[in-house]
């Protein structure tokens, strides 16, 4: 964990470990300064920090792990191809409308196996987040992301991608262009590729936004992203009359890691560095890849014909119901 003059932006529920820590960095720069033994002091503050630090981290509400999801200083799409895969080659447009930079991808290696690379890519500041939408993509996104999957079947490329996005553009232009038919396009399209898929959820994972490229072999999440059909938001703004009632929507929900793996949604959750993948964007990165290249070894295992059975045995047993 970073200390307090390195902490990445806290959140609200963090601010208790952060007066700690920096209780403990006065008390440190005061027995260096000052020459006098202050080990007890130290070591009692620093047991009280990790003692806060595990209540904290490891009884993160819903809601809290929602917050964690959106951070700012979060690893995106791209900060992954920098730290886990490597030769990445970006690939533009979509041959129909144009390009979109919501949603890059391209061929790239990991682990030594080539492979098409697509997902979500979000902005830190302004200009970055103009540029790439917010992370939400337009039809031609979907539809450039398609063309990549369908170029990585015809050479028997793994497919990845990475999801990180409150959902697909909203706006008239976007519905203009057909958005809804480009989402559901790739959902059938996807459920019928012959090479293996792999879909990880890096942080927002939104609505049909995040299913335009979700439709996979096997689905990993990262520890405190989440994957709703609707924001916590907007389902308190529904249900509640006021988004000021989002956590207790995001706990009714289930829209954590640890809950959709527990009914079957997700086959792995991959663990983040203590505090959020923000604290550490390389141990996020280790982890993913370690994860992803597991997960790869086991698909490729599998013939042509398994692997398509496979995927719609998967998809086939979401859900449950009642019948009387």
């Amino acid at each position: 964990m970073k200390d307090s003059t390195t902490r990445p932006h806290p959140l609200e529920f963090e601010k208790p470990i952060l007066e700690l820590e920096g209780q403990l960095a006065k008390m440190r720069e005061k027995a260096e300064s000052q020459k006098i033994d202050l080990s007890d002091e130290i070591g009692a503050a620093e047991a009280k920090l990790d003692e806060t630090r595990i209540r904290i981290y490891e009884n993160l509400s819903p809601w809290q792990r929602v917050l964690i999801a959106r951070h700012v200083d979060r690893p995106f799409m791209l900060d992954y191809l920098n730290d886990t895969f490597e030769d990445f080659c970006e690939l533009h447009g979509d041959r129909l409308v144009g390009d979109d930079s919501a949603m890059p991808g391209g061929f790239a290696t990991i682990s030594g196996r080539r492979c098409v690379v697509i997902g979500h890519q979000k902005g830190r500041n302004t200009k970055e987040n103009l540029e790439r939408n917010f992370g939400s993509a337009h039809p031609e996104g979907y539809r450039k992301a398609l063309r990549l999957m369908k170029m990585g079947e015809k050479f028997g490329l793994p497919i990845i991608t990475l999801i990180d996005t409150p959902g697909a553009f909203p706006g008239i232009g976007a519905e203009e262009r057909n958005i809804a038919e480009a989402i559901a396009r790739n959902l059938r399209e996807m459920m019928d590729l012959k090479t293996p898929i792999i879909a990880v959820v890096l942080g927002e994972g939104g609505s049909g936004g995040a299913l335009g490229i979700g439709v996979a072999d096997r689905v990993l999440m990262l520890e405190n992203a989440y994957y709703s059909v609707i924001s916590p938001e907007g389902c308190a703004a529904i249900l509640w009359k006021h988004r000021k009632h989002a956590p207790e929507a995001a706990e009714a929900m289930k829209v954590t890691a640890p809950e959709l793996a527990e009914m079957g949604l997700v086959d792995e959750v991959i663990a983040e560095p203590h505090g959020g993948a923000h604290n550490d964007h390389r141990v996020a990165g280790d982890h993913l890849k370690v994860a992803v290249v597991k997960q790869l070894a086991i698909l490729e295992k599998l013939s042509e014909e398994e692997l398509m059975e496979e995927r719609y045995q998967k998809f086939r047993k979401v859900g449950t119901w009642l019948e009387e």
